[in-house]
């Protein structure tokens, strides 16, 4: 197997974590279709059910596809250790099942996707888990909501939908000053454009069904860890630094150091929990990822096309998109992703809610459905559909006001895409 310091990014995205099967001797990697496998005498089943080695005992918990998978995230990200789940709301389930406890709080930024905003504002509840909200474009509006109570500061590296670079650096000291970690949602920048570690993150999580999977046709999440948390520095993290039941008074982070975490949400949030990701989507996505770098560029390259041309439409009354010079994020995007701000971004159309809504019926290229990161066009009018859920304010401190439509612009000919959109705003 490579190892991953002596390669570079394009590199690793095609062969880390994988070697050709030892028996088989094929190429690609396997889609290990099983539930479960065969021990070599008790003794080893002893020892994978007492945490004493690493090995397979049931997939619901691990699978040979899903460890390529992970171990070539983590390459990319420059993490010590990942989990692949069944999708992206599962990777945050399990991320805050390992940190939190009945009557915690975490910080989240306003600008999220409107499934997480829900997620936390509602299903969370139901865990005893309680948000604060604040402002991405305002790092000290996180510090100004610590409390004793603060487990965790969560934000999009880039917001979904309305495309602010987040100042990932501040947000880490901040989280440093609160001895808690940042979790960060790398999901529309994939590792492409950053690296979320690099920049003091402690925790990163996907949408593995956006653009690292990058064809529409997989749901899977993924987290991983930088492995630079000190768990057991207080005991506020006693998942991790205190002694379990479950496993014969193991403590993870004594055991496993700087792999504690993910290991931590493998072997008790998705044990018991279950989000599985089947090996199936493993694979899909792990093949979408060979690709990754020549389609970010693309997607990159094609949304600043596209988004210069709706700042000039006559029919447009603003664009937000951050590798525009005018956009109150370009400098952060400059200094985070200088190779591109992704390829999903909002604009507005004049004339409200209705004038959005038409569009939207109106494009013929664009497919109008709830994902982004897919390699055709796609568009939706979120106050409709995806922040539906959310009242008028939260829809506004999401980006998602009445006249916005979000874009995640595809790998087609961009002169056929901006083609479609002059259409449909024309109408």
């Amino acid at each position: 197997m490579i190892d991953p310091s002596d390669y570079q990014f394009a590199t690793l995205a095609i062969h880390a974590g994988a070697t050709p099967d030892p028996v088989t001797k094929a190429r690609a990697t396997p889609i290990y279709q099983t539930t479960s496998y065969v021990f070599d005498n008790t003794d080893h089943a002893a020892g994978l059910f007492g945490l004493q080695q690493f090995g397979n005992i049931y997939t619901r918990i691990g699978n040979p596809t899903q460890a390529v998978l992970e171990e070539r995230i983590a390459s990319l990200e420059g993490g010590t250790a990942a989990l692949a789940v069944a999708s992206g709301h599962a990777a945050q389930l399990l991320v805050f099942h390992t940190l939190m406890q009945p009557g915690d709080e975490f910080i989240a930024a306003r600008q999220l996707y409107g499934g997480s905003i829900n997620q936390f504002s509602h299903a969370f509840k139901s865990f005893g888990w309680n948000v604060r909200w604040a402002e991405t474009r305002d790092p000290d509006s996180f510090r100004r909501q610590i409390t004793g109570k603060t487990k965790a500061i969560f934000v999009e590296s880039i917001a979904n939908p309305g495309g602010i670079v987040t100042d990932i650096e501040a947000m880490a000291s901040i989280a440093k000053e609160a001895s808690v970690p940042l979790i960060v949602d790398n999901t529309l920048a994939t590792p492409y454009l950053i690296r979320p570690i690099e920049w003091g993150a402690d925790i990163v999580v996907h949408s593995a069904t956006k653009f690292l999977g990058g064809h529409g046709t997989s749901i899977g999440g993924l987290s991983f860890d930088a492995g630079s948390f000190n768990w057991s520095a207080t005991k506020r993290f006693p998942m991790l630094s205190e002694p379990l039941a479950s496993y014969g008074g193991v403590k993870l982070h004594e055991q496993f150091g700087h792999m504690a975490f993910a290991i931590g949400c493998r072997v008790l949030g998705l044990r018991d929990l279950g989000p599985a990701i089947s090996p199936f989507n493993a694979f899909m996505i792990l093949t979408g990822i060979e690709t990754l770098p020549l389609r970010m560029q693309r997607h990159c390259d094609n949304a600043r096309a596209v988004a210069q041309t709706l700042s000039r439409h006559p029919r447009v009354a603003w664009v937000s998109y951050a590798s525009l010079p005018n956009d109150p994020s370009y400098g952060l995007a400059q200094n985070y992703c200088p190779k591109g701000a992704g390829a999903v971004f909002t604009f507005g159309v004049k004339g409200g809610y209705d004038a959005g809504v038409r569009l939207v019926n109106r494009v013929k290229l664009f497919s109008h459905l709830a994902n982004v990161g897919d390699t055709r066009s796609l568009i939706i009018h979120p106050a409709s559909t995806t922040h539906r859920q959310l009242t008028d304010e939260q829809k506004a401190s999401a980006g998602a006001g009445p006249e916005v439509v979000r874009v995640s612009i595809g790998i087609e000919d961009p002169a056929d895409i901006i083609a479609d959109l002059d259409m449909a705003l024309a109408g």
